[in-house]
């Protein structure tokens, strides 16, 4: 992995502060708790980073702990992939795997201690009404009519409900408080509800299930967490998380709450991924268009530039969108270092080239990248027939239009000068059929002799030579940088991009590509960095998904940014 130098900030600040007191005899122990409900997205890429960055740096541990207390919604699939996710990264738990589900026992144990103490009471509110009962920020809540129950009776109706005595949804345990706390989540919050649901690892053993706010803090102090790193949304359940470690009087955690990161023109609530899943919006959670972590890795987004993404980001206390130019300009950054040239065209126009003999072929010199000497050269073959891009000719160019049309003159990328002559239509359909052309044999490699120079530089590929191939260009899901922004009385999902997936099926591909493996990356020429496709490609057709492009807005906003200082 390649290492980043971490940089400072107000978590450290708060470590360092630990470390120098002595506090937790000097340890730090940190953990990732996502829940299986999902596939992880790029903001969880910034808490994992965040977390096994600093467990790392300060020679501690970070444990990799599921909060699977719902089980409605969770499943050994989103826990396979999270795991997959986080090794991709570029990060290893070790031997620290943990479930709360481990400590389903320990916690329903921490719940009768706190009924014996007279700190939680079964309720037979509805839910309806407990939330009726909670009061607003104004107003001060009403105590349930149960809340004085014994304790002695709370505690059989607690035992009762665990041994499944009671339906669903008729009763709950509940903390005992204060129902006019300023903090809505401190007035009698529920610890357990009575849920019949199979568990993906506990099978039918429960029917009752801990809230994640009971789970949450107890599963830190379990596992002997030092610095519990949540993001800001957690600051106003921190009181609630401390009030049950104090009152139970085991291991308190300290919690630091940072700002989430929330991506332009992307939405990364897995609430609203899995309903694009789920209604077919996309075709799965690693569909290259979602922010997700496997969506990104399919598109040929690398560790190493997602984790310098999060390093750019930062950690910050306030809430911002950081735009989607950064995340491109990390991966395009990286890529041009690395990732091989070639040719490939997307939208085929033939060209014949009138005066080049028949049946000849010459392999001409090809530079891997011109950023590395090191990756050398290549050949490629060139014939008499050729595919350029369509865009690359107007029969009737506007003044500024430089590349080839009637008449004018144009470079082949490490071939020859060539001249329109003809345009050959279909006399079906009007439509441009292919273009002939003629070469100057004295510009071979592309420079003449007699000094011209042509003003457009333009790809091709040997038609008798090509490879025939899939070709998919992405743009962001929405159209919107802020997706939440929408008319009164629209849905969120009305800001979707129409144009977020080109599929081209008739592509031409320079030959070597053919042999290009399933995540194997490449810049286009002039179009992009591409990747060969993790899931659908074939020995026979490689499919190509674009990565980014190569215009970087990031690089010129920064840029101009400095030039305004």
């Amino acid at each position: 992995m390649n290492a980043l130098k971490p940089k400072g900030n107000f978590v450290r600040d708060i470590i360092d502060e630990d470390l120098r007191a002595g506090k937790n005899q000097g340890r730090v122990q940190t953990r990732f708790p996502p829940e299986p409900n999902g596939y992880l997205h790029i903001g969880h890429a910034k808490s994992i980073c965040l977390n096994f960055g600093l467990a790392a740096d300060y020679n501690g541990n970070c444990n990799l702990r599921f909060d699977d207390t719902n089980p409605e919604t969770e499943e050994v699939d989103y826990v396979r992939s999270i795991k997959e996710d986080i090794r991709w990264l570029g990060f290893d738990w070790e031997e620290r795997e943990f479930y709360a589900s481990d400590y389903f026992e320990k916690l329903y144990a921490f719940a009768e201690d706190l009924v014996r103490k007279g700190l939680a009471y079964v309720c037979d509110l509805s839910a309806e009404e407990v939330t009726e009962h909670r009061g607003t920020l104004t107003k001060p809540g009403k105590e349930s009519p149960y809340r004085n129950r014994p304790i002695e009776e709370n505690l059989g109706l607690f035992r009762r409900m665990r041994a499944g005595e009671f339906p669903d949804g008729s009763k709950t345990l509940r903390a005992k408080i204060d129902m006019a706390h300023p903090n809505l989540l401190m007035r009698d919050p529920i610890l357990y509800r009575i849920r019949r649901a199979h568990h993906y690892r506990r099978g039918d053993a429960w029917c009752i299930y801990a809230t994640y706010d009971w789970a949450h803090g107890q599963s830190d102090s379990i596992e002997g967490i030092t610095h519990s790193i949540c993001t800001l949304e957690f600051e106003v359940h921190r009181p609630l998380y401390d009030w049950f470690l104090v009152n139970l009087g085991i291991h308190r955690p300290q919690q630091i709450e940072f700002a989430r990161l929330n991506l332009s023109h992307a939405v990364l609530s897995k609430r609203k991924l899995l309903e694009l899943v789920r209604d077919k919006y996309v075709s799965g959670w690693d569909d290259p268009r979602m922010p997700t972590i496997s969506g990104l890795r399919r598109r040929g987004f690398t560790p190493s530039s997602i984790r310098r993404f999060c390093d750019e980001v930062g950690v910050a206390k306030a809430n911002s969108i950081v735009d989607m130019a950064l995340l491109e300009h990390c991966i395009r950054e990286e890529l041009n270092k690395i990732a091989p040239r070639a040719m490939a065209v997307l939208r085929p126009l033939k060209v014949v080239i009138l005066n080049y003999p028949e049946g000849q072929v010459e392999d001409l010199e090809c530079v891997n990248n011109p950023e590395d000497a090191a990756m050398g050269t290549r050949k490629v073959p060139f014939s008499r027939e050729i595919y350029i891009e369509r865009d690359d000719f107007l029969e009737n160019p506007p003044k500024k239009f430089f590349r080839l049309s009637p008449g004018r003159e144009v470079r082949l990328r490490y071939a020859y000068f060539i001249t329109c002559v003809e345009v050959k239509k279909d006399s079906a359909t009007g439509e441009i059929a292919e273009i002939h052309c003629t070469y100057d044999p004295a510009t071979r490699g592309g420079d003449s002799p007699d000094g011209r120079s042509p003003k457009a530089t333009v790809h091709w590929v040997s038609a008798a030579h090509a490879v025939p191939g899939e070709v998919r260009l992405y743009d962001t899901l929405f159209t919107k940088r802020d997706p939440g922004e929408v008319e009164e009385g629209a849905d969120w999902k009305s800001n979707l991009n129409p144009k977020s997936l080109e599929v081209l099926r008739d592509s031409k591909l320079e030959p070597f590509l053919k042999k290009a493996e399933p995540g194997d990356q490449f810049q286009f020429e002039r179009l992009g960095y591409f990747s060969v496709d993790l899931k659908n490609s074939s020995a026979d057709r490689p499919v190509f998904n674009r990565t980014v492009t190569l215009r970087d807005t990031w690089a010129r906003i920064t840029k101009a940014g400095k030039e305004n200082e």
